[in-house]
């Protein structure tokens, strides 16, 4: 390998936004998740929307009203 060329590699601290950290080792000391395996609805069995970038609400202003309609046109 070339000396002077590779980034310094430090041991790292994962802190998740539940409060849950990890200890690993990266080029940066601190990393910042929104979701980790401690939270994450595939792993817990609890239902809940993870949706940091609205995309959800988006849907349903855009398709709610017609999803709705669409229900009470079948009953």
């Amino acid at each position: 390998m070339k000396a002077g060329i590779h980034p310094h590699y430090v041991d790292a601290k994962i802190v998740c936004a539940c409060g849950a950290e990890y200890p690993t080792r990266s080029i940066k000391p601190e990393l910042h998740v929104e979701i980790c395996g401690a939270c994450h609805p595939f792993y817990t069995g609890k239902q809940k929307i993870v949706d940091t970038e609205g995309r959800v609400e988006k849907f349903m202003q855009r398709y709610g009203k017609k999803m709705e309609e669409q229900k009470k046109s079948k009953n």
